[in-house]
């Protein structure tokens, strides 16, 4: 038995390794501007890219050691980028939360590697593909499934679904270029990644899909009814991740493995853009979070405003902006497997705009409903921060 330091590309591959760097580059530009009075700067910068390195490195592993290796690097970083304002005890409790609750799903990914390991002598993903397309006994499918089960437990963990997904929100303790880069495009989507690669366990075993997609769907509900309740201007966002994350899975539990990623590429353009015009709204009203006290921020911060519009228009699936191609791509392959998971889809559907279009009028609209001083101080963000909010809004129409 013996594992190569090897990397492959393929479409797959090369497809998330577009977005990866794409929008990671966009995220760095903007941290110039939103950091720029920090004094841990140079720290911070390290520990982004220590973050895009380790992501490359789990995308273009030709196996699950390699995989592995990235899968646990990005863990960490996320540790160390939750928790970047170390004086606050309550950040540090959010990151120590996150980094323990991806152990737990990783130790559900080690036990999978474990298994396929020692089913097929090999961890390579084309070698492992070739040998179940060979042939299989009843025994080897069982060990497949329990092993798809196993690699599932992992996805829950890096993936935020139930019932490991409140690592996801807390994770909100980090600066907002952060939350862009672990929630939009790159981290959470691990899970989706790592499941569309081994799709042929998945396709060899009824159960494992089945629950795929029960879990998605739940989480897709669930976490949006949470998001319709929340006041934050990120929670609100976190759990929209959540729950497009859960949309991602029943993707994949009917087995339409090219929607799911079709939708993982939208995402990441529409959730990168609303979490940095998010982040431009908190740098205008000084680090305040509460949509409770903002308010007709509309004619103070034009660029801000017109992106996030385009980025709420994009996740509620309006036609013909990009949300809506991905998501009905996901609610029809839905509706061939079983009605009963294309009505829950459409509920959670309603609901994302419902909760999308109730954060960006009472932001944006109405009057102001915050203190003097910060209506004194309101300003649109600076060309390093816009330029990335109008290329991703862009990106997020087409």
């Amino acid at each position: 038995f013996s594992v190569k330091f090897g990397f492959l590309l393929d479409q797959l591959s090369l497809l998330w390794l577009l977005f990866v760097t794409g929008i990671g580059s966009l995220i760095h530009m903007y941290s110039i501007s939103y950091m720029h009075d920090d004094e841990n700067l140079h720290k911070f910068f390290a520990y982004l890219n220590l973050f895009i390195f380790f992501m490359i490195t789990l995308v273009m592993g030709s196996n699950l050691l390699i995989m592995f290796i990235g899968w646990e690097g990005v863990g960490l970083c996320s540790y160390l980028l939750i928790g970047f304002w170390h004086k606050n005890q309550d950040y540090n409790d959010a990151a120590k939360k996150a980094f323990i609750m991806n152990r737990i799903g990783d130790l559900g990914l080690l036990i999978g590697i474990i298994i396929i390991a020692s089913l097929f002598n090999t961890a390579d993903f084309i070698g492992i593909h070739e040998r179940i397309l060979e042939g299989t006994n009843p025994a080897t499918l069982f060990w497949v499934g329990v092993a798809a089960f196993a690699l599932f437990i992992g996805a829950t963990g890096k993936s935020a679904q139930i019932p490991l997904y409140t690592w996801l929100p807390d994770a909100m303790a980090g600066p907002t270029p952060v939350s862009a880069l672990i929630h939009a495009a790159t981290m959470v989507t691990a899970g989706i990644y790592m499941i569309t690669r081994t799709n042929i366990f998945y396709t060899h075993s009824e159960i494992a899909q089945i629950v795929v997609a029960i879990i998605g769907i739940s989480t897709a509900l669930l976490a949006a009814t949470i998001a319709i309740k929340q006041n934050d201007i990120k929670k609100v966002l976190a759990y929209s991740t959540v729950s497009q994350l859960g949309y991602m899975f029943l993707g994949l539990g009917v087995g339409a493995y090219s929607g799911a990623v079709f939708h993982v590429i939208t995402h990441a353009f529409f959730k990168a853009l609303l979490f940095l015009a998010a982040g431009s709204v908190i740098h205008a009203m000084h680090h305040e979070q509460d949509i409770r006290k903002m308010g007709g921020l509309k004619s103070k911060l034009p660029i801000t405003h017109l992106t996030f519009l385009i980025g709420c228009i994009a996740i509620a699936g309006v036609p013909p902006f990009s949300g809506f191609f991905s998501k009905d791509e996901i609610l029809a392959a839905a509706y061939a497997k079983n009605p009963i998971y294309w009505f829950l889809g459409l509920i959670g559907a309603a609901m994302t705009a419902f909760y999308m279009f109730r954060l960006y009028a009472t932001t944006f609209l109405g009057q102001f409903r915050g203190t003097e001083a910060q209506a004194s101080h309101l300003h649109e963000s600076p060309i390093s921060m816009t330029l990335p909010l109008i290329i991703l809004a862009v990106l997020s129409a087409v």
